[in-house]
Parts: structure tokens; C-alpha cells; sequence
């Protein structure tokens, strides 16, 4: 299993793919959601994930994070029937770890059915099996602290979608500007967004 990843950033995609390669040469490729990639630095850093190893049938994944919370959160997402890898990035994609624990300590439905892929029957069953099981998660973080806060990537998928992108297109364009790296804060990666237009 592997639960760390320490090397050099060789490449990241729009669609939060990172490759990197360790001291030994060996080069990873890891998925990481939204939140996560807009904080990765640009390709030639040194990083360290925290890493969760998915087995299946036909595929081994391996999905990245910078923080245990968010490798947590993703671990409980991914138990309830019918949330797999795809709804758990997209959910860590939209809200932070904090905010999606607090979502479901609280068991406001509403908020995460706005997800896209996640429908009220899923929301809900989210909530019913997890709503106890993040509580401690939940009270972590104090409001207002940076762990609180909507990153800039979420904040710029948010107004997108407000100036009439779907989601799924929203997400696409500033995992994008994302990839070509040197955009600060959302007014910026919005504007990016809509240069390419």
C-alpha cells in the first residue's frame, strides 16, 4: 500500500492528473481533486502526498492529498454504496474537507446534493452514514480559518457557473488555468477563464 509520495513534480493535467517521479526514478501518476491542485506548486517542485491506493478488479489508482483530513474524508466518501472515486474527488473538488464534514455533521442535504453527480437520494445517504462518523472532523477547524475558507478554484468554479457555465464545463476550464499555473486568486483564474473564451 502506498500511503506517502515524496518527489519531483513532473507534470500536472487539467483533469488533476500529477506525475511524480521519487529519488529512486520511479515516476507515479496520482489524482487529486480540485482543492488539492490549485495549492500544487508548478512542475519542477519538490512535493509530498499523502496518498490512498484504490484496488479494483481491472484498475490500481492512486489518488493525492496534502492534508490527513482530506485523505480522510475522501476514505469515509468513498464507503457509502454508490459514492466511488469519481463523486468523491468531484465533492473534495467543489468544497474543502472542513466544509464537506461540517455539510454532513450538520445534515445539509441541500448543499451537497449541489455536487454535481450527486443527486438528494445520494446526498442523503451520505448523511445518514456519515453525519457521526465526521463530527470530530467537523469541529477541527474553528470558522474562519484558512481550513474554512473557500479556496480560489472553488470560489471562480462558483461564479462560473453564476455567469451560466455548467459544472462540469466551470471545473474543465479552471482545472485548466490551473495547469498553465501562475494564476492568483479567483478574479484572476476567472478572467483567464473567460479570455479563452
Amino acid at each position: 500500500m502506498i500511503s506517502r509520495l515524496k518527489g519531483q513534480l513532473l507534470s500536472r493535467t487539467a483533469d488533476g492528473l500529477v506525475e511524480i517521479e521519487t529519488v529512486g526514478g520511479v515516476v507515479y501518476e496520482a489524482a487529486l481533486p480540485l482543492s488539492v491542485l490549485q495549492r500544487m506548486p508548478t512542475s519542477g517542485a519538490m512535493v509530498e502526498l499523502l496518498t490512498l491506493q484504490v484496488v479494483r478488479e481491472d484498475s490500481v489508482d492512486l489518488f493525492g492529498f496534502l492534508e490527513s483530513s482530506e485523505r480522510e474524508v475522501f476514505r469515509l466518501l468513498m464507503s457509502v454504496k454508490g459514492v466511488g472515486t469519481r463523486l468523491a474527488l468531484q465533492a473534495l473538488s467543489v468544497y474543502s474537507a472542513h466544509r464537506l464534514a461540517r455539510v454532513l455533521a450538520e445534515k445539509d442535504v441541500s448543499v451537497l446534493a449541489q455536487v454535481s453527480g450527486i443527486g438528494r437520494k445520494t446526498a442523503e445517504r451520505m448523511v445518514l452514514e456519515l453525519w457521526d462518523k465526521v463530527a470530530k472532523l467537523a469541529v477541527s477547524a474553528a470558522p474562519g480559518t484558512s481550513e474554512d475558507t473557500v479556496g480560489p478554484s472553488q470560489e471562480a468554479v462558483a461564479a462560473l457557473v453564476a455567469l451560466g457555465y455548467s459544472f462540469a464545463d466551470a471545473d474543465d476550464a479552471v482545472r485548466r488555468v490551473l495547469e498553465d499555473g501562475g494564476a492568483q486568486g479567483a478574479e484572476e483564474l476567472i478572467k483567464r477563464v473567460l479570455e479563452r473564451r
